[in-house]
């Protein structure tokens, strides 16, 4: 089984993030692997496992888009134990908006397919850690004309049928596609698992393939702010929060709450 999985070079949520350049875009000096990324991951890594792993003709690659830095992404994927890695690198993709994006990585997952040996999953995770939009999954499956499962909580293959559960606030469902698919997943579906020693040192030895737009067959004026569906035209930073209400307690605390609230609107 021939298993792609998403991974995002992205801003680290213990620090304050940072619009920066003409089009607005992330500053993305301190960034790290996507967390949500993690578990689609581990996900993958299971499935080949359960199969025989590397031995039995499995591979798990993990790819990344962006700048030189999201290549640490890769590398920290190769700790974790993915097989090995490509980065799709080229300066035409600064400003890519889900549209230009998905476009340059179904291309990649294309050229991906084009050893003879076609890609059978693409797994991703429920969402980017700085976007947040959850567009990239159903944007990519349609480029690629794959039937796609979204929100996995569980996920298992069963010859060429993938079956995934979804779980909702009262009830969960069980679907199912035949491979290739696309699944996203949530952070539910697993434990990932941390870089070991032995993982950091082997991953020194995998191979992560640099690709550029050219190696894809994609034209610079489709990706980027040329090629992108939507604009920042202005950011903005979040004002500091102001001080808040204190309510003393002189016997009527509960009426001077009640009185704040009402006067929010929100009674």
């Amino acid at each position: 089984m021939k298993i792609v999985v998403l991974v995002k070079h992205v801003p680290d949520a213990q620090f304050d993030r940072h619009i920066t350049g003409p089009g607005n875009t992330t500053d993305r000096d301190e960034s790290i692997l996507s967390e949500l990324d993690e578990y689609a991951l581990e996900a993958a890594l299971q499935l080949a496992e359960e199969r025989g792993g590397a031995k039995a003709g499995n591979e798990v690659i993990a790819l990344s888009m962006g700048p030189s830095g999201a290549v640490n992404a890769v590398k920290k994927s190769l700790q974790i134990g993915a097989y090995s890695g490509v980065h799709l690198s080229d300066d035409a993709l600064a400003g890519s908006d889900a549209a230009a994006t998905s476009l340059a990585l179904a291309a990649t997952i294309r050229h991906l397919s084009a050893d003879g040996r076609p890609v059978d999953l693409v797994l991703t995770g429920m969402a980017s850690t700085d976007g947040e939009t959850s567009l990239i999954p159903a944007q990519l499956a349609e480029r690629l004309s794959l039937p796609q499962l979204t929100f996995a909580s569980s996920l298992e293959v069963n010859g060429g049928t993938v079956v995934a559960r979804r779980d909702a606030g009262s009830h969960s469902e069980t679907v199912e596609a035949q491979l290739p698919a696309l699944v996203s997943v949530t952070d539910q579906i697993n434990e990932p698992r941390y870089p070991n020693f032995k993982g950091i040192l082997a991953a020194k030895k995998k191979k992560i393939a640099s690709l550029s737009l050219a190696d894809i067959g994609v034209d610079p004026s489709e990706v980027g702010q040329a090629g992108s569906w939507t604009v920042v035209e202005s950011a903005a930073a979040r004002p500091p929060r102001t001080a808040g209400t204190i309510i003393t307690d002189e016997g009527d605390a509960g009426i001077k709450l009640v009185d704040f609230l009402a006067a929010q609107k929100l009674l």
